[in-house]
């Protein structure tokens, strides 16, 4: 009898005669499996969902010299990192712990930025010391305004996020929402294979929409004690809280919620400093509120230089105060008599540079001070002024316009051209005010407002408009001048915060009980502060930006 049929069992063909056989069979199928193990374990599954949603560069992307043309500038505005080829950067400079790091007193500087209380006659400043967006309609959501933007497809029923309080980075805003309005968690998001890395890596963060987030901040004004009691809104009174939740949703990406368990990893054995006015102490200030809760850091700061450490990761959080970025003093030059203050427009601040390569990651910010009195000299010679010149029939070749690009292209080209310095600098662009009807001493006031603008209804402000204007152009000249391995990044907010006029304490300044919040008989304002940022408040939202340039300019 013979198997040649077609017709015989199955059971007697497949059944092995010999031993042999056997052994052929099992040795054939472990082979099978260990190459196919190590084809999975070179390969990993979860990298190209790590890559998708947290933006590491594409295999192929390749970075791009340092030149004077216009693509690669507007790189470096919108965060792309373009990495100098002529030069290998040496590695980031190691934390400072010299010096005074034994000092662990609380600080209280009086560098120009005392917190005593503002009459009507006294800038805000004293306190330390429009483009239309591509969106057009809004909707109702449990009564809160939803600014829409018009490239995202959403859905009415947009409600928020996965946990973020869990620890983990989570992505943010409405793509993580089903248009049923369900909340899908990060492992259940469709993954899009036509969207690359490297694309999430170039995406704008600066065109997008405010959406209201019922979570809320990820502190609050008690559980933060380095607040400055001027932007403590409701530790002074504040009756509204809402301004605290709305979130920045940029278009194209996420934008995630601070992960301060992420930022001090990315920093691990680093140093960031914050160095301008009094509105970088505010942000500064909110780093640590949002950091403080993961860990208590202590105080190294001495009256030179604030400073925070982090000791678990090594990290050190550092304030200069600079309020106009360059060289100043107050003896007399020339015909400018002593008591105006007079600023080298041409020569950075030597504290700055000093110090410069201790920081490994530098928030450089400031203009605001331009409005104030001083005399401005260029070459030895002084050309301009504001609220100051000596000879009304002879013109200034300079205002305070144009000294506000000229200094922030003077102090970013001194650092992109330091042999030595290799860090990461973020130029944080003007930070809108939002005085309505007046300026801060012309009954100008920003009581009352509780939620943002809704999109197309922005208020142009001209100087705002213009003084960004001077920021960029000056920052687009120190890029076209840069011979270092250091990385230049614009951060520009100040449009997406022109829409944020219920974010400032405007009257709510002081915790005194007795203090004028509405106003008059006349209908004058009472005394307020349209500059500075509640906190916590959408100042916040910078830190977030912060951290997302950190990652894409570490990947």
């Amino acid at each position: 009898m013979t198997l040649a049929s077609p017709r015989v069992s199955l059971t007697m063909a497949g059944f092995p005669r010999k031993v042999s056989t056997i052994a052929i069979a099992i040795g054939g199928l472990a082979s099978f499996f260990i190459l196919g193990s190590l084809l999975l374990f070179s390969y990993p599954i979860g990298s190209s969902f790590s890559g998708y949603f947290y933006g590491m560069e594409a295999p192929g992307h390749m970075g791009f010299p340092v030149s004077s043309d216009n693509q690669t500038v507007e790189g470096f505005r919108q965060g792309t990192e373009f990495k100098n080829v002529h030069k290998n950067p040496s590695s980031s400079s190691s934390l400072d712990s010299g010096g005074d790091s034994s000092s662990s007193s609380s600080v209280n500087e009086n560098d120009g930025e005392g917190e005593r209380k503002v009459s009507r006659t006294e800038s805000p400043l004293d306190l330390e010391s429009d483009r239309k967006p591509e969106t057009s309609f809004t909707q109702e959501k449990d009564n809160k305004l939803l600014p829409i933007s018009l490239d995202t497809t959403v859905s009415p029923n947009m409600t928020g996020e996965s946990d973020v309080r869990s620890g983990e980075t989570n992505l943010v805003g409405f793509s993580n929402v089903s248009m049923d309005g369900d909340i899908l968690s990060s492992s259940s998001l469709p993954h899009d294979d036509s969207k690359t890395a490297s694309e999430e890596t170039e995406c704008d963060l600066y065109r997008g929409s405010w959406f209201y987030d019922p979570l809320g901040p990820l502190y609050t004004n008690n559980s933060c004690p380095v607040l400055t009691q001027m932007q403590n809104c409701q530790g002074n009174g504040r009756p509204d809280k809402e301004y605290e939740n709305w979130r920045w949703k940029p278009s194209q990406c996420e934008l995630p919620r601070f992960d301060a368990k992420k930022f001090l990893e990315l920093m691990r054995g680093k140093t960031l400093a914050f160095i301008g006015d009094s509105v970088a102490r505010n942000q500064m200030e909110s780093m640590m509120c949002l950091l403080w809760q993961a860990e208590t850091p202590v105080n190294r700061g001495n009256r030179k230089m604030q400073r925070w450490y982090f000791k678990s990761s090594n990290v050190m959080i550092a304030r200069i105060w600079s309020s106009w970025l360059v060289h100043q003093f107050s003896e007399p030059f020339d015909f400018a008599p002593e008591g105006v203050t007079k600023l080298k427009l041409d020569v950075p601040d030597e504290r700055i540079m000093e110090a410069i390569l201790k920081f490994d990651v530098v928030v450089l910010s400031s203009g605001h001070w331009f409005a104030k009195q001083s005399a401005y000299i260029l070459n030895e010679e002084i050309v301009g002024g504001q609220l100051w010149w000596p000879d009304k029939s002879k013109p200034m070749k300079v205002n305070n316009v144009d000294a506000f690009g000229i200094s922030v292209e003077t102090i970013l080209t001194a650092m992109a051209t330091h042999p030595n310095y290799t860090g990461l600098t973020i130029v944080r662009t003007f930070s809108p005010d939002h005085y309505e009807g007046g300026a801060w001493n012309t009954g100008g006031s920003c009581t009352g407002k509780v939620e943002p603008l809704p999109l197309g209804k922005l208020v142009k402000n001209g100087f705002t408009e213009v003084m960004h204007e001077q920021q960029v152009k000056g920052f687009d000249r120190a890029v076209k001048k840069q011979t270092n391995g250091s990385k230049l990044r614009l951060m520009d907010i100040t449009e997406v915060f022109g829409y944020r006029h219920d974010g400032h304490p405007g009257p709510y300044r002081s915790p005194d009980p007795n203090k004028i919040t509405k106003r008059g008989p006349d209908g004058r304002p009472p005394p307020q502060d349209c500059l500075h940022w509640c906190m916590p408040g959408p100042v916040d939202t910078w830190n977030e930006i912060v951290l997302e340039l950190i990652r894409r300019s570490s990947s």
